[in-house]
């Protein structure tokens, strides 16, 4: 088994790398716009979110599930100009992605939706439904749970960003990250207070856009 805490160190270290040449998108929004920079590490979700993003897939798409304090859900193509009673969360360009798990969920990544459960046993992730967390500060003993639970060690850096910025630690080891926010983290916030209908689709339409920078 690879060394975690040396897996998860990319994700820091992408934050801190600016003019390193990695691959940007932006995710515009009626709240502002956000710009992601997404990790070399799995080339597999970067090419694809890409790809999508390049060809338009994205555009008009509607954020279909916001749970406040824990995430942002969209990528959804049945969301494109969809009725208000319409079921979604369910559709997709036609394939998945092999998982390539491994970054930790802090507060501002970007990572991809999966089918859950035993039909899905080695977490394969979704073509294009992806999700932006938002989550909550970790305390010591829910990182130190976290690390007994999934086998895993996050180092001091990791600890105090999961303390300080925030995230969902419970994720990890569980779906893929492929990206993290460099500027709008301010626009996650907005988005996620948005009222939403049981379901958690917001009741007003949230429609955005991906676009390769």
């Amino acid at each position: 088994m690879k060394h975690f805490c040396l897996v998860l160190m990319i994700g820091l270290l992408a934050a801190c790398s600016g003019g390193s040449g990695k691959k940007q998108v932006k995710i515009e929004t009626e709240f502002g716009d956000m710009i992601f920079e997404l990790y070399d590490s799995t080339p597999q979700h970067r090419d694809n979110f890409l790809k999508l993003a390049g060809e338009g897939f994205y555009k008009d798409l509607l954020f279909h599930r916001v749970i406040d304090g824990f995430m942002i859900q969209g990528g959804d193509p049945q969301s494109r100009g969809a009725d208000a009673s319409a079921r979604l969360g369910s559709g997709g360009p036609g394939y998945t992605i092999p998982a390539e798990i491994g970054a930790p969920h802090f507060k501002g990544t970007l990572a991809a939706a999966r089918t859950g459960g035993p039909s899905n046993p080695e977490k394969k992730s979704s073509g294009s439904q992806f999700y932006i967390v938002q989550g909550k500060p970790q305390s010591d003993l829910e990182i130190d749970n976290a690390q007994r639970s999934k086998k895993i060690e996050y180092s001091p850096a990791q600890r105090e960003k999961y303390k300080t910025d925030g995230g969902a630690i419970f994720l990890d080891m569980e779906y893929t990250v492929f990206g993290e926010i460099i500027q709008g983290m301010e626009i996650i916030g907005k988005l996620a207070g948005v009222k939403t209908a049981p379901g958690d689709r917001p009741i007003e339409d949230v429609k955005f856009n991906v676009i390769p920078l």
